[in-house]
């Protein structure tokens, strides 16, 4: 994508020259001209994005900017990992005489003089639509007032009747084991019926046990038996380690005890039907297995006594109410726009998917651009229904803004029908470069508000939300993956490497040189295997479902083959040590390695460019030895063990750059007690996510326990606070938190807290009853021991989100005062409660209370609050979002 390249590129410069300059002295002033050269394009780019794909030569002018940005990149990219590597070996002119990068870049100069020559004279002759020059100009251009994203279930039309025949096939029939299909083309709404069904009241209260998995073309069988046993019980380490076929027999054993609903999405074989019926127990409990498919043999063949239902396409009238829902938010069209608007609707001939993306144009551009979409959906009249879903798509895809087109390729990364966590996509997306400072925001806030962006213009679909309403997870449809992933390959955006064959082929193909990135889904053994050389690879990501050991002879595989990389994903890969030629890899910004090594050793210090750094390791302590504080960029440290910092310089050593490093740290998790000391919160004063995990029962008890929760309430952006007591090897009663710290010594912003294994005695709740912003609390097993709570008047005034773990808490004593904004109750394993508080029934603002094994009798007071809430609304006249109370098992 040369919109993103060049935009890289830029910042890459910028912060070269500012942070970096002593080791571009020999070839800054053509950095300098570059420099320039490429704020020009830039210009030209925005001004083009809509005008490209009407244009044959401004599409090829385009790609000739993306190959000279490309060749300046690696050019000035190579010459830095040269002079890095020599500098830390004090020899810095060597890299300079051996590698004559200055005349390589005069080369590439004479190429972008010539493509400058072009761009300046459509400007000057206004060629194609193109006005006056003005660079810089437009920076935030496409940029508009932020809408909340749209709810995909709130604006279904036309599945009411349909879903109401799929729940009566679900819901009756004989006790045995039945398999319902619905089948259709793709983009007919298979899905969101499915969700609809899933989601409804009656399939709620009929199946308590069910489960939803997408399985797609290249699935996991163990990763698909995994995803649908965490649904019904805890996953253990036992059961990740354990073969396909074990987890087959282990799910079929939990299954066989009740009655269950499993939703299998988009199923593209009889083959993987076959492979995965085994885990499905036939125990004559009127168990329900849903399939979705685009194929009516593979439907057959699952049940073959009962023909699937097919889905129909939406009538004009439905066509016409979804366009208007997508567009405009509401069926309420002005009238001028209804004849254009029933237009476009009939065009999209009863496809819900092709009524959505056009919907997504129409929101963003506003009312002016209803006559010309009309015109344009006009040219795909004759086309049959999956080539003018395609066109549409691509209409869609030319009108976003420049920013947000490398970000929606990119999904095409990831495997079909990936769940996607958004905390990744979006630290990719910056470390990609796709993401640029604006204002006040930070790069983190703007990438969630890219991904809205995407939301509303119904590219991307929303998974899951957090607790606090942002997107947690999202995905996109099978026809919009395929768009991207053929629209990288004409970009030479990214390549995916997915069976042996192609690791093979790939190896030794030429054209890998050609490629930016590299996604792997399966063999990563046997691709590296085959020693491919990518010089001009910035990305590695691996979503292999399987883990990959790597023993000696290629631990170095990967920072030998791609000694550019900027992302290296490689969670599934297992390095039996630390790879010490990744310290090589100055440009690395993004990485994730996985290992059971305890030690990040010093020479990690050297990846300057670092901003996101996630650790996943089978030790249960973790040291960085790696100077992380010369880590300038650093703004995310993510590991899973108790891990101890090195502790920043004395004030006599630091360094003049010492003060850019301030601010930059937002994550720090998981630390040990012992690192978070007064020196180490100094250098992070903007962390927003802490998490702390170690003995803190032991560290309280001295002095340095009063030291920590002082330097805590210091940080005052801290939202987000985890305290993990890890009372490993010792039995817990000895790790009790006997002082806990005051209300004022707890961070002032403080929205999320999570204890766990802290005992603290229900007593000490009064203290964080106190803290005034917050919204989230989440009490892990053994978080508070004793048998009686009765919360003190005037707390939690803004709690929302209240989780209780295991405890052995008997008595609850509560009433609405002490909640009065309670949204959310979830109750787990407390299996000495004898009720819930009846005063939660006045709680206006609750919605959702969840009991998981818990006792009968606490079971049978939800219900009556449950009662009471209906009872209120009826008497109240009030519809509202209603009351929801889930139990499991389902017989208490």
């Amino acid at each position: 994508m040369a919109d993103a390249a060049v935009e890289f590129l830029l910042e890459n410069l910028k912060q070269l020259l500012l942070y970096n300059a002593n080791l571009i002295l020999d070839i800054k002033v053509q950095v300098e001209f570059l420099y320039n050269d490429l704020s020009l394009f830039k210009a030209f780019l925005k001004d083009s994005t809509e005008k490209r794909s009407k244009h044959e030569t401004l599409k090829e002018l385009v790609k000739q900017i993306r190959d000279v940005v490309y060749e300046a990149e690696d050019a000035i990219d190579t010459f830095v990992a040269h002079a890095a590597v020599h500098k830390a070996r004090k020899h810095i002119e060597k890299a300079f005489h051996i590698f004559d990068y200055p005349a390589k870049l005069r080369s590439v100069a004479k190429d972008i003089e010539q493509i400058r020559a072009k761009v300046k004279d459509i400007y000057e002759n206004k060629k194609f639509g193109f006005e006056a020059l003005h660079v810089g100009d437009g920076a935030d251009r496409g940029t508009k007032e932020k809408k909340p994203p749209i709810v995909e279930e709130d604006n279904v039309v036309g599945f009411e009747d349909e879903a109401e025949k799929v729940i009566n096939l679900l819901t009756g029939g004989s006790d045995e084991l039945e398999v319902i299909s619905i089948v259709g083309m793709p983009g007919l709404g298979k899905t969101t019926l499915a969700k609809m069904i899933y989601r409804d009241p009656k399939i709620e209260y009929e199946f308590y046990s069910r489960a939803w998995i997408y399985i797609s073309q290249d699935y996991s069988r163990k990763e698909v038996f995994l995803n649908i046993l965490s649904n019904f019980t805890q996953l253990t380490d036992s059961m990740y380690k354990m073969n396909d076929e074990n987890l087959a027999k282990e799910l079929c054993r939990i299954l066989e005890k009740g009655k269950y609903l499993i939703v299998m999405d988009d199923v593209w074989s009889e083959e993987a039907w076959n492979d995965l019926k085994v885990a499905f127990p036939k125990n004559n409990k009127r168990s329900r297995i849903l399939i979705t498919s685009r194929i009516k043999r593979v439907a057959r063949h699952a049940n073959p006594s009962r023909e699937p239902h097919n889905l129909r396409f939406l009538t004009p009238d439905e066509s016409w109410r979804l366009l208007q829902r997508r567009a405009l938010g509401a069926e309420n069209c002005p009238e001028e726009l209804v004849k254009d608007g029933k237009h476009i609707a009939n065009e999209c001939r009863g496809l819900p998917l092709a009524i959505v993306v056009i919907g997504g144009i129409l929101l963003q551009k506003g009312t002016d651009w209803w006559e010309q979409v009309a015109k344009s959906v006009d040219a795909y009249i004759a086309m049959d229904q999956e080539k003018r879903m395609d066109n549409f798509i691509a209409l869609s895809y030319n009108h976003l803004p420049y920013h947000l087109k490398a970000c929606f390729i990119y999904f095409g990364m990831f495997p079909e029908d990936c769940e996607i966590p958004v905390w990744k996509l979006v630290r990719l997306w910056i470390a990609e470069g796709f993401i640029q400072q604006k204002e006040e925001m930070s790069l983190e806030d703007i990438g969630e508000e890219y991904l809205e962006d995407l939301v509303n213009r119904n590219l991307v679909m929303v998974g899951l939300y957090r607790s606090n309403g942002k997107i947690k997870t999202c995905r996109i449809h099978d026809m919009l993956h395929e768009f991207c992933t053929k629209e990288a390959k004409e970009e030479n955006f990214f390549q995916e490497i997915k069976n042996f064959d192609q690791c093979t082929y790939m190896s030794s193909n030429p054209a890998l040189e050609r490629y930016r990135r590299l996604c792997i889904h399966s063999r990563v053994l046997n691709y590296i295997s085959t020693k491919p050389v990518g010089p001009r690879v910035r990305s590695f990501l691996c979503f292999s479902n399987e883990e990959t050991i790597l023993q000696a002879e290629h631990i170095s595989s990967i920072p030998g083959a791609f000694k550019l990389l900027r992302v290296l994903d490689a969670k599934s890969i297992i390095f039996t040590r630390f790879p010490t030629d990744l310290a090589q890899l100055v440009h690395l910004r993004y990485i994730v390695l996985s290992s059971n090594f305890k030690v990040l050793p010093v020479a990690f210090s050297s990846l300057w460019n670092i901003q996101t750094l996630v650790i996943v390791t089978s030790s249960r302590t973790l040291e960085i030895k790696a100077d992380i504080w010369k880590m300038i960029q650093l703004r995310h440290l993510k590991t899973n063990a108790s891990t101890a910092l090195p502790g920043p310089l004395s004030k006599s050593r630091k360094s003049k750059d010492d003060a850019l490093m301030i601010g930059s740290l937002q994550t720090l998790s998981t630390v040990s007690p012992e690192s978070c000391t007064e020196d180490v919160f100094a250098r992070a004063p903007n962390l927003k996510v802490l998490g702390i995990r170690g003995q803190l029962a032991k560290l309280l008890e001295n002095k340095s326990g009063s030291m920590l929760f002082d330097s805590l309430g210091k940080l005052s952006h801290l939202e987000n606070l985890k305290l993990l007591n890890d009372v490993f090897p010792r039995p817990p009663s000895e790790g009790k938190l006997t002082n806990p710290p005051q209300r004022y010594k707890f961070p002032p912003k403080l929205k999320k807290l999570t204890l766990s294994d802290t005992l603290l005695d229900w007593n000490d709740m009064s203290t964080l009853g106190m803290l005034e912003n917050l919204e989230i609390l989440k009490l892990k097993d053994n978080a508070f021991k004793g048998e009686w709570w009765q919360p003190e008047d005037g707390g939690f005034r803004a709690l929302r989100i209240l989780h209780i773990g295991r405890s052995d808490l008997v008595s609850w004593n509560a009433s609405a005062r002490h909640f009065p904004r309670l949204k959310h109750l979830f109750i787990k394993h407390c299996s000495s409660l004898e009720a819930l508080p009846s005063g939660f029934a006045d709680i206006s603002s609750l919605q959702l209370v969840e009991l998981y094994c818990t006792t009968r009798s606490a079971a049978a007071s939800a219900r009556i609050i449950q009662e009471k809430k209906k009872q209120m609304q009826v008497e109240q006249s009030t519809r509202g979002t209603g009351f929801k109370l889930s139990i499991y098992p389902p017989d208490q």
